[in-house]
């Protein structure tokens, strides 16, 4: 998630205002509490989450820990891991954007091993997901920097309105106006800003430290190198600003071990395998000006910015004080001044936080279509990916099996607050970056679902052009010479298109929003392993990196059609971004029911009321069955026809069926 026009959903709990607060005594919880090898005063508490998330095979570990950080303010870093379905080195770290959003969005949501299903009321289960990367890779999600999702400081009790996201402390000892399912007591962090990072640089660091202290502590999984653990690092949306910032930190810790400023014996050098980037908004200076382009004329001829508009807003980037210049301005001020990116500038902070209001009001004008900019498909409140794991994350028995003081929270807008302050999203430099990992042999795969607006695919590209130019002569002749191929997914369909020359990549995927792997969960797989892996993008098979690049057109100029817009669903728990007018009537009016965290004008309208089927979303997008919970695809040759699945209303899918002989299309909606 990333923009201003998301002030972060501040909670997910229980619905009442009775009192629930977690456990906060580790002994109770059954913590293991060991202290770091690397620093003494880092410690480590871990517990496997029985019952937490169903895996596709019981004998998958599990992990649900903090590494707890001493410093300018307590810092207790959360992380979930998961074993891979069969035994392999693979290391993945996902880190979801924001700034401020929780890697359990999408662990539940996306990529993670599991999602959460309704069973009746107030009763939920997990079901193992098909294309979980937990498949190809073991996988250690984060959430980040500390006051997000289950990170914390000091666990303070108070109570939180949901339909306002206010905060009351103490908590309240009984309810006011609203219903009773308003208001939310809960244990959280202090919501203090000056307790969590307010820079990328800064949490950088601090996620150092926790994967140190997660591979000191779980030898098991550092791979077969006794030298350096190779890690894979895939991050969405300001994970466009993580990912290179993150990989520059890891390459100077490396330096001071080799050097002797770290102990060498009680540190672990972590080598960057492969960098992923979905939908991520890596530099405001090349991603910006695409707003009103995307806006005016995408692929789906979905137009949102009058031509006038798009015009105007152009010259308005281009102008002497407009988005441009104070990004261009942000960027020298921050290197002259605050080269380490401490944020502990004013003067620098004030110059990037008004670059990055100036680079706002490029991309704010869509938000007034009515439209998310999220998913070009959907409503501006809109109600994907679903969110009941909010609901599910929050009862006491899961609360205990992974150990959590704390209650969850989808996302924090004090450390949103504090990253817009210092400006950090204006601060740039991360092209260079990127072109330095691509240069040092790193596999660079950006992933763009051509729905999402936010972090929209035309940005990408341009990103991913920018990066080979900067990097060699090489790749500034030979990776735009490539041309796009079919990313072939399956014996049956394409997932999108992809460009690629040696370890760079740029992907765009078909009838996907933000979060890719929630809209197109086989293909998302298929690439993220063909990354990890080093293989052909486009078609999983073994190449020689060096010498291989994708043929294709110049461009990817497919072309399609929007799936009829869904309904919303009023997720209390998140109720500014998925609640719309009729909601807020509801609740001023006192009508309604809250069924397992959504608001419906009656009981009725809950699904289960009227099927015995539990509610789940795994396999959009995949046209295989439960049937093969491992491996990768690799094509051998083009199938004849190709199927291209896309969302469609009420969990059903699109199938559209392209002849490649001649030009047929046969659409038709698989429930």
């Amino acid at each position: 998630m990333l923009g201003r026009h998301v002030v972060a959903s501040l909670v997910a709990l229980g619905a009442s205002c009775r009192a629930q607060f977690p456990v906060a005594d580790a002994e109770a919880l059954n913590l293991t509490v060991v202290r770091s090898p690397a620093d003494g005063n880092i410690t480590i508490s871990y517990k496997e989450p029985l019952g937490a998330c169903q895996t596709a095979f019981s004998n998958q570990k599990q992990y649900t820990g903090w590494v707890s950080i001493p410093g300018a303010y307590a810092t207790n870093l959360f992380f979930w891991f998961v074993e891979a379905r069969q035994r392999t080195d693979e290391l993945t770290v996902w880190l979801n954007g924001g700034p401020g959003s929780s890697s359990m969005f999408g662990f539940f949501a996306g990529n993670g091993p599991c999602e959460v299903i309704e069973r009746g009321i107030n009763q939920y289960d997990t079901a193992a997901r098909e294309w979980g990367w937990d498949r190809a890779s073991n996988m250690l999600f984060i959430d980040q920097p500390n006051q997000v999702g289950f990170s914390y400081d000091k666990p303070t009790n108070r109570t939180i309105i949901l339909t306002s996201d206010n905060v009351n402390q103490p908590p309240l000892q009984g309810s006011g106006s609203l219903p009773a399912w308003a208001y939310a007591n809960g244990t959280f962090s202090t919501m203090n800003a000056t307790s969590t990072a307010n820079t990328t640089d800064t949490a950088a660091l601090a996620v150092w430290h926790l994967i140190q202290g997660f591979l000191t502590t779980f030898p098991q999984y550092q791979n077969a190198s006794n030298s350096s653990v190779a890690v894979h690092l895939f991050s969405e949306s300001y994970g466009g600003r993580y990912g290179p910032l993150f990989a520059e930190r890891w390459e100077r810790q490396n330096h001071k071990r080799a050097t002797g400023q770290l102990h060498a014996n009680s540190t672990v050098d972590v080598r960057l395998a492969s960098l992923g980037i979905v939908n991520g908004c890596v530099d405001q200076e090349l991603q910006v000006p695409y707003y009103p382009i995307f806006a005016n004329n995408n692929t789906y001829g979905y137009k949102a910015l009058a031509d006038e508009a798009a015009k105007f807003y152009t010259a308005k980037y281009n102008s002497p004080e407009g988005c441009k210049a104070k990004v261009q301005r942000c960027v020298a001020a921050a290197l002259a001044l605050d080269p380490r990116g401490e944020g502990g500038n004013a003067d620098v902070n004030a110059m990037c936080a008004a670059a990055n209001d100036a680079c706002y009001a490029i991309q704010e004008p869509y938000y007034n279509n009515g439209r998310s900019p999220y998913d070009l498909a959907a409503p501006y409140h809109d109600p994907n990916p679903a969110l009941r794991f909010l609901s599910y994350l929050n009862q006491e028995h899961i609360l205990r099996a992974i150990g959590s003081p704390v209650n969850y929270t989808l996302a924090s807008s004090v450390v949103t607050q504090a990253f817009h302050d210092t400006g950090d999203q204006s601060r740039g430099g991360n092209i260079k970056r990127l072109a330095h990992i691509l240069s040092r042999g790193v596999r660079i795969g950006l992933i763009y679902g051509d729905r999402d607006y936010i972090c929209n695919w035309y940005g990408g590209e341009a990103v991913s052009l920018a990066i080979a130019n900067l990097t060699s002569p090489d790749y500034a002749t030979k990776f735009p010479a490539a041309g796009y191929a079919p990313i072939l997914v399956n014996d049956t369909y394409i997932g999108g298109l992809v460009r690629q020359y040696g370890n760079l990549s740029f992907s765009r995927i078909y009838q996907a929003g933000h979060s890719v792997a929630w809209y197109q969960p086989e293909t998302a797989f298929q690439v993220f392993a063909r990354i990890m892996m080093g293989t052909s993008l486009s078609t999983g098979g073994h190449i020689n990196l060096s010498l291989y690049n994708t043929t294709g057109s110049s461009v990817a100029s497919h072309s399609d059609n929007l799936p009829a817009m869904p309904s919303t669903t009023c997720w209390v728990y998140n109720f500014a971004s998925t609640c719309d007018d009729g909601a807020h009537g509801l609740v001023s009016e006192g009508a309604g029911v809250v069924i397992n965290g959504v608001l419906y004008s009656q009981s009725a309208d809950w699904l289960l009321a009227t099927t015995q089927t539990a509610s789940s979303t795994s396999g959009k997008g995949s046209t295989s069955t439960m049937e093969a919970l491992t491996g990768v695809f690799a094509a051998t040759k083009t199938p004849a026809s190709i199927a291209v699945c896309v969302q469609c209303v009420g969990g059903a899918r699109w199938t559209v069926m392209v002849f490649l002989v001649g030009i047929h299309l046969l659409w038709g909606c698989i429930v």
